[in-house]
Parts: C-alpha cells; structure tokens; sequence
C-alpha cells in the first residue's frame, strides 16, 4: 500500500471517528424517543410508578406528544448559534440540555416534573438534530457524505432498541440515569475529538487553520471550492436569514424538506413507536407486548443498517420512492387488519401475526429510506450561510405537525378506529410517494456546490 493510500485511509478513519461522536448524539435522540414506551407502561403500573397515582389516558398523550414542544424550538437556537459560535459549542449546549432533561426525569415525582423534562429534553432533540446533520454534512468528503448522514439514522434506531431492551427490565428512574449517563459520555467524545468544522473557520476569516483542519480530514484540495462559497455568502446578518428565500436554491430545498418532513409526520412514525406496546395490546397476538417491542426495535435497526449502502448503490431518490411505497402498503395492510378484526370476521384468527408483521414491514420501509433521507437533504441541499437557519426552520414545521400527530393519534383509535387511523396513514405516505417522484432530484455522488446548481434549474410549478 502507498503512501498516498495510507494517508487517504487515516483521513477517512479520522472524519469517521468524528462522526462517531456525534452520533453517540443521535444515539441519545433516539433513547430519548423509545424511552416513552416502557415509562408509559411504568407509570400505567401501581406498583412501579413514582407517581402518587397511575397516569390515565390523556396524561399519557401529553407524555407522548409534550416533547414535540420542546423540539419545535430547539432548532431556533441551533440555528442561530451554530452561526454565531460556531458548530462544535453547539454540540455542547445540546449534550447539556440533554443532560439536564434526562436529571429532571429522573427525579420526578409529580407529573408536571416529567412534562418539563420532557419539555426540556424536546429542546435538546431540535438542538442536535439540526447541528449533527449541519456539522457531518460539512466535515465528511463527497463520496462518503452521503452515507455519513443516513448512518445518523442507524443511531437512532439503535438508540430507540436500547431504550426498548433495557426499559422494560429496569425501575423508572434508571432508565432516565441512563440516559444522563450517555448524555455525559457524550460531552466528553466532543470535546477529546470533535474539531470546529473548515467550513465556520472560513466563514469567520480563518483559512489558515481551515486548511490546516481540512488536511487533516484528506481534504486539501476542497478547501478553494469551500472559500469560493464563503465569499458568495451576504455580508449582512440579516441577509443570513434571507438568503434563504432570495436564493432560488435555497428556496427549492426549503420546500422539498419542509414538505418530506411533514410527510414524515403525517406517516405516523413517531405515535406508532411512542403507542406500540397499545397498539400490540389491541391485537389478539400471543407475543407479550415488550417482546413485540423489542422486535420492533431490530427492525428498525436492520433497515438502518442497510439504508447507508443502498442509498450509495441506488441513490437517495429511488430508496425514497421504494420506502415511501412501502410504508403505504403496509399501514394499508395492518388497516385491513384491524377491520378484520373489529368486524369479528373469522378470517382474522388465522392472521395473527399479520400485526406484527405490517408494523415490522411499516418500520423496515420507514428507517430504509424514507426516516433518513429527508434528514441527509439537510447537509446537502442548503447553502453554507444558511444551512443552519434552513435546518432550523424545516425541521421546526416538521415538529409541530408532529405534536398534532401525536397528540391526536389516541383520539383518532378510539374515534375513528384503528383500521381507519391506518389507512389515513397510509393514504398519506402515498402521497409522499408522489410527491417524491414530481420534485426530488438525485444528490448521489454529486458536491454541495452541484446539487445548489441542480435546484438553480428546478421550479415549484
């Protein structure tokens, strides 16, 4: 092997392990969110909830749903910071917010203490979503940035699997210790190997040590595209915010990820994973339902683990479409069920399994594409000076419309039935299908630079 070659593998080696840490990070994003499972069923327990009494329905909606408040503004401050600060002491409010959030959890004693901590913890949530994509989209090379980003999306999962297997086995208040714990290891890998990224050093006038930081990475030669891009930037702080609706780029961008986001939402996802041990209660399956649960888990797992190479194989576009597709037939599928059985057919104590299997299905389509995708445009479509206001605004919509979801989603099973709520649902990622065929380009293989030239030529209508 040469020595260019050795050199090229230490640089990858170097912005891998950068992005390990920041996917410890997602990681914790997605404990956060597999954590209502198990709590849920916890408080719902006379003799396992640290509460006075057993929460009821409702309380269990705003337990589910309240983080989504948090979220919704965290982002604001990422935004604005990751601009002003820089990305990496971003990375440091969020982790502390975090850890603050997972604390306040664990103490609770009163039901209004675990809405704030989850309040809390939904700020931490928009805060790193936004930065970790923002900061991975700038550190990693062109031909591996597309995979950096959908492995976000495996960290998530796995994080959500954690908090699934552990949960259910542990008393309330360790499953939020845990959580702090990983919040404090989290700290500590972002400050022994997280750099601040080339990109904010030139913005802020330091090439010289964006050199220096993009020869380390086995990224020299980007560094005249990179200084080409700063100077384009608006001088103004105000055109910092505008360039996001001046550009037409960045105004492509803003509507395809604002509208994958809401898509997102619309599919269910999060109330499905929040409500699952409910839903599986609801079946006739002989599974216990935190068995059920931890299957779930692998299953979201297994399709994030595959998405990162079939995004690079395939390309982004066409694992969306087929993701999308596939989250439609399957919440179809698992309504055609539940009709089944809320009708009395007989034909449904032969399809048992056929609920496990659709939300299997449902979660394989969902974290194989379409779960990760949107979140890799971020790092990919906007431009440099507005890459955090972007983020920040799109990933917003997406919260809020994911609040009404969620909180609606338990009032829809009992209003509409189940049957309904899911074909709803999958009408709707039908539409995300179609939407996905008239307006997403392919971003494979392609810089930064080229797919803002590729938007330049695309209109809305």
């Amino acid at each position: 092997m040469g020595v260019k070659a050795i050199e090229v593998n230490t640089s990858i080696r170097k912005q891998f392990l950068i992005a390990g840490c920041l996917y410890l990070g997602q990681f914790i994003v997605g404990y956060n969110i597999g954590w209502v499972a198990p709590v849920l069923a916890k408080l719902q327990n006379e003799e396992e909830t640290p509460l006075a009494n057993v929460i009821d329905e409702t309380q269990s909606s705003w337990i589910a749903s309240i983080m989504a408040l948090g979220a919704i503004f965290g982002p604001y401050l990422s935004g604005y910071l990751c601009n002003v600060i820089g990305r990496k002491p971003c990375l440091y409010v969020g982790g502390g917010i975090f850890f603050l959030a997972f604390v306040t959890l664990a103490f609770s004693k009163h039901i209004a203490m675990i809405y704030v901590g989850r309040i809390i913890a939904g700020f931490a949530v928009g805060i790193l979503f936004v930065i970790n994509l923002v900061y991975i989209g700038e550190m990693a090379s062109t031909r591996i940035r597309g995979t950096m980003l959908t492995l976000t999306g495996l960290s998530n999962t796995l994080g959500v699997l954690f908090a699934y297997s552990v949960g259910p086995f542990v008393p309330y208040s360790f499953i939020s210790w845990i959580g702090a714990a990983l919040c404090a290891l989290y700290l500590v890998t972002v400050f022994l190997f997280v750099t601040e990224t080339a990109v904010y050093q030139v913005m802020k006038g330091r090439k010289d040590e964006a050199m220096a930081n993009l020869t380390s990475l086995g990224r020299q030669d980007d560094i005249h595209e990179i200084i080409a891009r700063a100077n384009d930037k608006p001088k103004s702080n105000m055109a910092q915010l505008t360039e996001m609706y001046t550009v037409k780029s960045n105004r492509m961008a803003t509507f395809i990820i604002i509208s994958l986001n809401i898509f997102q939402q619309l599919s269910g996802v999060i109330a499905v994973m929040s409500f699952v041990t409910i839903i599986f209660d609801m079946t006739d399956s002989n599974l216990e339902p935190h068995i059920s649960t931890i299957i779930i888990g692998v299953t979201q797992v297994v399709a994030a683990v595959f998405a990162p190479v079939l995004v690079e194989k395939s390309g982004r576009r066409i694992l969306l479409l087929v993701s999308t597709a596939g989250c439609s037939l399957s919440l179809a599928a698992l309504g055609i069920y539940f009709y089944l059985l809320n009708s009395g057919h007989p034909a449904a104590n032969d399809l048992q399994w056929m609920a496990l299997v659709s939300i299997m299905l449902f979660f394989l389509s969902y974290f194989g594409g379409f779960g990760i995708i949107p979140n890799a445009f971020i790092g990919e479509m906007f431009t440099d000076t507005c890459r955090g206001f972007g983020g920040t605004f799109t990933v917003t919509i997406g919260w809020v419309v994911g609040f009404g979801v969620q909180s609606a989603f338990g009032y829809m099973l009992i209003a509409l039935g189940p049957y309904v709520t899911f074909w709803i649902f999958a009408g709707l990622c039908a539409f995300a299908f179609l939407f996905s065929i008239l307006f997403v380009p392919e971003t494979k293989g392609k810089s930064l630079l080229e797919i803002q030239q590729i938007l330049e030529k695309r209109s809305i209508f």
